[in-house]
């Protein structure tokens, strides 16, 4: 082409025309993209007029909005848990998140704790309301966990340490449980389950209840020896009377034996039983008398 067939008029023309059609097919295709928000399974959406300042719950899924009019925020429907632990990588926050929790004493210890937690569907425009449609990430930083941090403490400032770390331990968790349901409900929120988990006493204090619970330990092995010899003691006075019982009882069948054996016996069975031993042989000496032998029954039975 040469130099006086170029206009540029008409190149400039035909340059901005062409720019203005993709301008407008790009505006269009972003009303058109702009047009739809994907719900996520286990979320609800809630749609806000910026206009009007209507709000609506919707469903997962796809839901119509119109750009630049009206906002889409989602809220898990699905159970989410918040994690408070000293352990670095395990919880919600980086670093050591444990909480720090009063005793009636004015002792104080760390506690690991979880919360499962969910948006009640029919609530997810409250929420939106009540926090300026907010993530749910910046809800649980700011108002979960502060909610979570309060009540804990207040439940546990009425307990003693001992309560806390074992005795009322299931008593404390259930507590927290009950009051932390009923403020997070103020807010549109279900709480599903509080989780305590290990408790982390000061050194100084933990070396303190390990003395307390040595010599516990010392305290019941004494009671268990004491208790121990008091049953071998009665084991042994109870052997003796059985053993003294046992004697008694065989003097007196030996005694009783030997009454009726006295009692049946007579002169003439005396006699029967010594002839009937006798080898028929008199003595080669004599005195005055022969043993064993009635000369009076013997003669009898001569004439006989």
């Amino acid at each position: 082409m040469s130099n006086q067939d170029f206009n540029p008029a008409e190149f400039f023309a035909k340059f901005g025309s062409r720019l203005a059609i993709a301008i407008i097919s790009l505006l269009a295709l972003l009303l058109v993209v702009g047009s739809f928000s994907v719900i996520s399974p286990g979320n609800t959406g809630v749609i806000f007029n910026v206009w009007t300042g209507s709000l609506r719950s919707v469903p997962q899924g796809v839901a119509l909005r119109l750009p630049f009019i009206t906002q889409v925020q989602s809220y898990p429907t699905a159970l989410r848990t918040y994690t408070m632990v000293r352990r670095a990588g395990e919880g919600s926050a980086e670093g050591d998140d444990s909480i720090d929790l009063p005793t009636r004493e004015g002792q104080h210890i760390t506690q690991d704790i979880s919360v499962t937690f969910n948006t009640s569907e029919s609530l997810a425009a409250q929420v939106f309301k009540a926090f300026r449609g907010a993530d749910i990430s910046d809800i649980e930083s700011t108002f979960i966990r502060r909610t979570i941090i309060t009540v804990a403490q207040n439940v546990a400032g009425q307990m003693s340490l001992s309560e806390v770390i074992s005795s009322k331990r299931n008593e404390l968790q259930d507590n927290i449980q009950k009051n932390l349901n009923t403020e997070l409900e103020k807010m549109g929120f279900h709480l599903d389950k509080v989780n305590l988990g290990a408790s982390h006493l000061p050194q100084s204090l933990e070396k303190q209840m390990q003395e307390k619970m040595a010599a516990q330990q010392q305290a019941q092995q004494a009671e268990y020896e004491f208790e121990k010899q008091q049953m071998l003691a009665k084991a042994d006075v109870a052997k003796a009377q059985g053993e003294a019982q046992s004697i008694l009882v065989r003097a007196k069948a030996q005694a009783e034996a030997n009454r009726l054996l006295q009692s049946t016996l007579s002169n003439n069975l005396i006699h029967s039983k010594a002839i009937d031993k006798w080898n028929g042989v008199l003595p080669q000496v004599s005195g005055s008398a022969t043993p064993f032998i009635n000369m009076k029954m013997d003669r009898g039975t001569e004439k006989e």
